[in-house]
């Protein structure tokens, strides 16, 4: 995959992945609410797009080694803090 060249596509790339994660009735409701709570720091305006990314990563980590989580969404939360951690200022 290749990752868009600026930040506001990197992190829209992330919200897309993120909405599919919280569409997902597969995955527990933990995740998702992590997922959502990420959402809503990737949309806040007021803050620039490193530290919104940053505030979603840190959401996004505390449920990253939940056992209760499957496989494939833990691959897309991994997917999600990859492609936030190279949003620089």
């Amino acid at each position: 995959m290749n990752l868009p060249a600026d930040n506001e596509g990197k992190i829209k790339l992330a919200m897309s992945i993120l909405v599919t994660i919280i569409n997902d009735t597969g995955v527990p409701r933990n995740i998702r609410r992590a997922a959502a709570n990420a959402l809503t720091h990737l949309r806040d305006p007021r803050l620039s797009p490193a530290v919104r990314a940053a505030n979603a990563i840190s959401a996004l980590e505390e449920v990253s080694q939940d056992p209760n989580m499957p496989f494939y969404a833990r691959t897309r939360i991994w997917q999600v803090i990859t492609i936030l951690e190279t949003v620089r200022d």
